[in-house]
């Protein structure tokens, strides 16, 4: 990890946008005291740094018709093709993540399908072929919690 300082005005900077990437920076400057400039050069220092990963519009993966989310348990025949595999998923659109885990099986991914029938094609069609010893198959009734982490109150020093 690169050497990071973030001190009480980081801090407060990204509670604010955090809870919302779209304030304006003059209302983040304005609630921390100091010039637009200054949230600017701090937003960027802190991207620079890889704490803020950037901002994204995030859909609804049900108002655009993918009805049917998945999480599926990938072991794979030969694991030294990891490379090969995840470079494979990532041309799969359906695939949103992607996990190297530890445990029984070598691959974590979650999916997003328009149905149940699209989510056995996927499955069938797409990662079958990958070399997979099995794979096991977990669907979401529903999304209980999803959060940013909440950002720490006091910074350490170091």
């Amino acid at each position: 990890m690169t050497n990071t300082h973030i001190d009480s005005l980081d801090l407060k900077i990204l509670a604010m946008i955090s809870d919302n990437a779209r304030v304006p920076f003059l209302e983040v400057a304005r609630a921390c005291n100091v010039s637009g400039a200054a949230i600017h050069q701090r937003v960027q220092r802190l991207m620079q740094q890889g704490i803020i990963k950037g901002s994204q519009f995030v859909l609804d993966p049900e108002a655009i018709g993918y009805e049917t989310c998945a999480f599926v348990k990938l072991y794979l025949k030969d694991p030294s093709q990891f490379d090969h595999v995840l470079e494979a998923l990532r041309q799969i659109p359906e695939v949103v993540e992607c996990h190297y885990t530890t445990g029984g099986f070598d691959i974590f991914i979650k999916i997003y399908a328009h149905n149940n029938h699209h989510l056995l094609s996927i499955i069938h069609d797409k990662l079958q072929p990958l070399g997979l010893q099995r794979s096991d198959t977990i669907i979401s009734f529903r999304e209980a919690i999803k959060r940013q982490l909440p950002v720490p109150q006091n910074c350490s020093e170091e």
